[in-house]
């Protein structure tokens, strides 16, 4: 389970963030800020809170919207575009979208954790990078949980506009229904073109 030691040894409000969609062939890449008043977090809740990688889709459902519920909780959802992706890389559009969700925030944070080894630039507050941080603080966990359920349910959406491609259950990775379905029926507009297969596609 994640735990506060990492929010616990900073100064001030701390948010974690996280991103999901970085390696899709199609959709946005979205990043989440998350802030959680630990004063007042109750222990159940804390429980349903976790790296979205290990939860189920019925749990991290569940735990999206215990956290909205619970009012202790402040988070921002952001996105960088396919266009924008395409434009700069993914790194540097996962970056932007971090930066809009940090932005995003009513209150400001003082200092930001962060899932991984590199920081985004221009944040303009102090961050912290944490390997596997999602398994280790409950912000960044939070953050990966609202970040992943906003990212599905889009997919899910757009996959009744472009049937075939199986984003609604693959949510735009490159699973062997979605390659095939790119070779029978081409990229969409919400494809990433500078991602290889799509780019030999278009």
């Amino acid at each position: 389970m994640p735990s506060f030691r990492f929010e616990l040894r900073c100064e001030g409000r701390v948010a974690g963030i996280d991103e999901a969609g970085r390696g899709p062939l199609a959709g946005p890449v979205y990043a989440a800020a998350a802030v959680i008043d630990r004063t007042r977090a109750a222990r159940k809740l804390l429980r349903m809170i976790d790296d979205s990688k290990k939860l189920t889709l019925e749990q991290r459902e569940e735990a999206y919207e215990a956290m909205i519920a619970s009012g202790v909780v402040q988070f921002a959802v952001a996105e960088a575009s396919v266009e924008e992706i395409d434009r700069v890389n993914i790194l540097q559009a996962t970056y932007l979208a971090m930066r809009r969700a940090v932005q995003a925030l009513v209150d400001r944070p003082e200092v930001v954790l962060i899932d991984g080894n590199r920081a985004p630039p221009q944040l303009g507050c102090r961050a912290e990078t944490i390997v596997g941080g999602d398994a280790h603080s409950y912000s960044i966990a939070a953050a990966s949980i609202f970040a992943k359920v906003t990212r599905d349910r889009y997919m899910h959406a757009l996959a009744r506009t472009y049937p075939g491609y199986g984003w609604e259950t693959n949510r735009g990775y490159g699973s062997q229904q979605h390659l095939e379905a790119l070779s029978l029926l081409g990229p969409t507009p919400h494809h990433r073109r500078s991602f290889a297969p799509v780019t030999r596609l278009v």
